[in-house]
């Protein structure tokens, strides 16, 4: 009777690493894109978040809750305005008005910014939706980054 030594043979050791790395290979995109819908996800959200914040901003400023200059558009002179709070015009007691808790950083910044109110590209109310600019107000933020989402759509112009 003939007994056969433990272990792998050399032919076994390859095949199993022939099947481990076709996996990897399918489970790594697969990763990526889940990676990148996760800072997707996050980006529509700050975005959502800001605009909201920016729009009642406006809208207080509309109703006379907030002083304004007859040449003021009505929207926030900065982000950090949002964070900061302003006086509430129609309060006795000068309660302030806030309208975000923090501001959330562009998860799909490459730069890294120190702050996260300078992670996002600032468009002021005076200037073109083809060709935003920053000026004296903050109308609309957008994505600095230059990379394309998972829908073919740029970030800057989500």
């Amino acid at each position: 009777m003939m007994t056969w030594g433990r272990g792998f043979t050399l032919i076994e050791l390859l095949v199993t690493l022939a099947i481990i790395a076709m996996l990897a290979s399918i489970v790594v995109p697969a990763a990526q894109i889940n990676l990148q819908r996760q800072h997707e996800g996050e980006l529509r959200r700050a975005l959502r978040e800001i605009r909201s914040a920016l729009d009642a901003y406006k809208r207080a400023s509309d109703e006379g809750r907030i002083e304004r200059r007859a040449d003021s558009s009505g929207f926030p002179p900065s982000l950090n305005v949002l964070v900061d709070g302003v006086t509430d015009a129609r309060s006795p007691k000068g309660a302030k008005l806030f309208f975000l808790r923090r501001i959330p950083a562009d998860p799909m910044n490459p730069e890294l910014a120190e702050k996260p109110e300078d992670s996002w590209g600032k468009r002021a109310y005076s200037s073109e939706p083809a060709s935003p600019q920053e000026g004296k107000d903050v109308y609309d933020i957008y994505s600095r980054s230059q990379l394309i989402g998972l829908n073919g759509v740029p970030y800057q112009k989500w």
